[in-house]
């Protein structure tokens, strides 16, 4: 159902009363969620200029890197489908920018877009087969898709270098060699990806989104163009994908295929489905308690997974909505106390 549609069936089971309740608890969540975002943008601009510690910049780049992925994965998410081969576009990414970067020597802005637009393109070729396909098919098919991306990552010795990788990527600009100047490089990154993802799904096609998710005969019958819509989001998804591969490469300065396997996309699911799968702000949230939680088990050299393992399954039993639910959970206890 649509959201119009849905807010008249809520109205016509709650009534007048009910329905007014009910829209303001909703605003009052929709005011708390633009508060947390906005906190989180202050702080991730303030404190390094509070406290200068390298470990911690770098630690801050890859969560804002993170973000990118994972609010990528969010708009397939929206559309109703899980992708494992998210990685694999993040790889087709990152291989294209630096080939044109060290090979063809090119600006790096053109080999970004060069990077984003290669897994585009290999997200529109396959896009119109798979999205056809739901559930666990979908799954399956995705994740030997991204096994097949990372094999030839492998195999291409003359262009990828193999299981060995490509050392000694450059940074983007001379500029961005220091760890300050690429974090706010990587925090403006993500900002926009974030922006523009929202502007997606608060327009009129984010709502044809939400309606071919939860029915697309529905959908269809109301004249979306499902498949097509499917598609169009898929590609802008492994676009954004490909950006976060490539700033990941020069970050590191170096790029191999295991950071494009199937436990890399495994990571980018999760960071949605622990933040919260039903706004945008969750794979945020997942994104920096993903990537800074295995530093903070670092010193449990021994226990650290199973320690990381028995977090994940108690925050997300405890958490069925995400950590984004511990707000609603905190608003309904100050409102029952007040009342």
């Amino acid at each position: 159902m649509t959201d119009t549609t849905s807010e008249t069936v809520r109205v016509g089971e709650l009534g007048p009363t009910g329905a007014f309740e009910r829209k303001a608890q909703d605003a009052g969540n929709h005011r708390v969620r633009n508060l947390l975002i906005l906190a989180f943008v202050a702080f991730a601009a303030l404190w390094p200029l509070v406290h200068e510690n390298t470990f911690l910049l770098t630690m801050g780049t890859l969560v804002a890197l993170s973000v990118i992925g994972a609010t990528s994965l969010h708009l397939i998410i929206r559309t109703g489908h899980i992708s494992f081969a998210h990685a694999g576009f993040m790889g087709v990414g990152a291989y294209v920018c630096v080939l044109l970067v060290m090979k063809l020597q090119l600006p790096f802005a053109v080999s970004l877009a060069g990077g984003a637009a290669a897994a585009a393109a290999l997200a529109l070729l396959i896009g119109p087969v798979v999205l056809r396909l739901t559930g666990k098919y979908f799954v399956l098919v995705t994740f030997l898709l991204g096994e097949i991306i990372r094999m030839v990552f492998v195999e291409w010795t003359s262009m990828t270098g193999g299981s060995n990788g490509i050392f000694g990527i450059p940074a983007p600009y001379p500029a961005l060699a220091e760890p300050h100047a690429f974090y706010y490089f990587a925090l403006a990154a993500a900002l926009l990806c974030v922006g523009f993802c929202a502007r997606i799904l608060t327009s009129e096609v984010g709502r044809a989104m939400d309606s071919v998710r939860e029915s697309e005969r529905v959908a269809q019958c109301s004249g979306i163009p499902a498949l097509q819509l499917k598609v169009t989001i898929f590609v802008i998804a492994c676009a954004l994908a490909g950006v976060h591969g490539a700033l990941l490469a020069h970050f590191l300065h170096y790029v191999d295929p295991s950071s494009f396997g199937m436990v890399d996309s495994l990571n980018l699911v999760v960071m949605n489905v622990i933040g919260g799968m039903n706004h945008l702000i969750g794979p945020i949230i997942g994104s920096v308690f993903l990537t800074i939680l295995p530093e903070l088990l670092r010193g449990y050299v021994e226990l650290q997974r199973v320690i990381f393992g028995i977090i994940l399954i108690v925050v997300m039993a405890a958490l069925p909505g995400g950590i984004l639910e511990l707000t609603a959970r905190v608003r309904r206890l100050l409102a029952s106390r007040r009342s």
